[in-house]
């Protein structure tokens, strides 16, 4: 549904409407003029060749060095839904099953759909504060289970997996031999400082994103750290599809992370007032949600809703959101995205609680 949504929107900006779009997690700042600039600087100097599959050694260094690896463990992609679905056909071609933690980004159930793996999903509810039973994730593991997929900071709920919960996550994956694959695209961004699943040891897989951190989402320019060996086999399938990310994309990728820090935290002060402002106005309504712990989402809930069909009948009111079917089983929650202007976001809230009443 989500796509749909998205889809039905275009359709209706192409005819001149204006919607407010608090649909898609896409943010609404420019990319900063410093990772243009370094781009259009390498384009100049004539780095629009074919690149090594794995990516250029200086982006990769970089990023071995924040994450404590090897430069050989880092393989440069583009965009963490590359990753999902590369890392599910070369762990699961050959069979098990995938385990998501649920709510969960639309992609790994499409990933694994167009790929034909079994999945099995644990779903985490809104009255237990999206608390993980870990009992039920120890018995939802068997020996055919090759990965199990989770999102920290989560999308759609913004909430982040305390410490010691990602501590016992990571030992029942341990314990049963089972790859954590672990999206961290939110992390850099978080309000509540959190741990890498890589912290914690183990076989993990760490992916992350360039997009949301550094408003660079059309740029298509992400990261995974893996294993050697499924480092090798990344690289393979790399060379078999898109070759390379383009090398001035990796240039602007590199000059990106060396502003992280002030490009980090002037993000990060834009969305908590945003998302201060958005639990002040959703507060004086029977909407139940969480506090976010990270952008950009909230995920309130309503009671008796049907959330698919009051986000398309909200699109006659120029707002647009994403109901909670995208996310899993989640018919009374809907998603709102903050990435708009405050402005924007109070008239498009405003609009949600009207429609509500």
């Amino acid at each position: 549904m989500l796509y749909e949504i998205s889809q039905r929107t275009m359709e209706l900006e192409s005819e001149g409407k204006k919607i407010i779009k608090l649909n898609i997690g896409d943010p609404d700042q420019p990319t900063p003029k410093e990772i243009i600039e370094a781009a259009f600087e390498a384009m100049k100097h004539g780095k629009t060749k074919y690149s090594f599959y794995a990516g250029e050694k200086t982006l990769r260094t970089k990023l071995a060095s924040i994450h404590n690896v090897s430069a050989e463990n880092v393989i440069i992609i583009p965009g963490s839904k590359w990753a999902f679905f590369s890392i599910m056909y070369l762990l699961l071609k050959n069979g098990g099953n995938a385990v998501i933690l649920t709510p969960y980004w639309t992609a790994y159930e499409m990933a694994a759909k167009i790929l034909g793996v079994e999945i099995r999903f644990l779903k985490a509810e809104f009255d237990s504060n999206w608390k993980i039973d870990i009992e039920k994730l120890r018995n939802l593991i068997d020996q055919k289970t090759r990965l199990l997929i989770l999102n920290n900071p989560n999308n759609p709920t913004s909430k982040v997996l305390e410490n010691s919960l990602l501590e016992e996550i990571v030992e029942v994956a341990n314990d049963k031999k089972v790859t954590i694959m672990s999206d961290e695209v939110y992390r850099d961004l978080s309000f509540v400082k959190t741990k890498s699943t890589l912290d914690f040891g183990g076989s993990q897989i760490l992916v992350n994103s360039f997009s949301k951190t550094f408003a660079m989402t059309g740029w298509r320019i992400g990261y995974v750290v893996v294993d050697k060996e499924l480092a090798g086999k990344m690289m393979k399938l790399n060379q078999m599809t898109f070759t390379n990310v383009p090398v001035f994309v990796q240039e602007a990728a590199l000059k990106a992370l060396e502003l992280k820090e002030k490009i980090a935290g002037e993000m990060k002060a834009i969305y908590r007032r945003r998302a201060d402002l958005a639990c002040k106005i959703l507060s004086e309504t029977e909407l139940k949600f969480t506090k976010p712990d990270a952008p950009f989402y909230i995920f309130p809930k309503y009671a008796n809703l049907d959330s698919e069909k009051f986000a398309f009948d909200l699109l006659d009111k120029r707002v647009a959101i994403t109901p909670g079917t995208s996310f899993g089983d989640y018919r009374e929650h809907f998603r709102i995205a903050l990435t708009m202007p405050e402005e924007e976001i109070k008239l498009g809230l405003e609009k949600i609680c009207e429609a509500l009443e």
